[in-house]
């Protein structure tokens, strides 16, 4: 593969995955990035394939999400979204397979290809937390309570930290 083919790594996919409106996404900027494409580019081959990409495969972010991201540093990390005329786009996981059939380069498909491996070891990431943490309450049934410290610190150490950072979008409890 060429040196302009070279596919990003799933670490570099994972750094511009997002939680908007509670779910995982990428912006427009950071896929056209990762595609070696203009923003304006990949989103003109979305507008004209919209009927595409419904609400739950890409949304336009509002203003105040779009504000949230900018005070973040999340856009602007390099030119990104300085003179933008509209609000990114956050495209889901269906919504970036989608783009391989609006995006035929070979660049595109390869890249397409590491991102939907992205997502799948991060779901399977989740469901592996998941599972463990139902197996630790299901031991912890079984036996009396000298071993509660050693559940106690398997909890602890199985529980993901919590995070400072603000989530961005409007939940029910807000």
């Amino acid at each position: 593969m060429s040196e302009n083919l070279a596919v990003v790594t799933v670490k570099e996919i994972q750094t511009q995955i997002h939680t908007i409106r509670e779910q995982k996404v990428l912006l427009d900027s950071d896929l056209a990035t990762m595609y070696q494409v203009e923003t304006r580019t990949l989103n003109q081959a979305v507008t004209r394939n919209i009927e595409r990409f419904p609400e739950d495969f890409m949304f336009q972010l509002t203003e105040d999400e779009y504000k949230i991201l900018r005070s973040q540093n999340v856009i602007l990390r390099s030119e990104h979204g300085k003179h933008r005329k509209y609000t990114p786009r956050a495209f889901t996981e269906n919504g970036v397979a989608m783009l391989s059939s609006v995006l035929r380069s070979t660049r595109a498909i390869q890249v397409n290809i590491e991102i939907m491996r992205t997502f799948t070891q991060l779901r399977e990431a989740a469901l592996t937390h998941v599972k463990l943490s139902r197996k630790l309450e299901q031991m912890e049934t079984k036996y009396d309570q000298q071993f509660k410290v050693v559940f106690d610190a398997l909890k602890a150490l199985v529980t993901p930290p919590k995070t400072t950072k603000r989530k961005i979008g409007f939940t029910q409890n807000d």
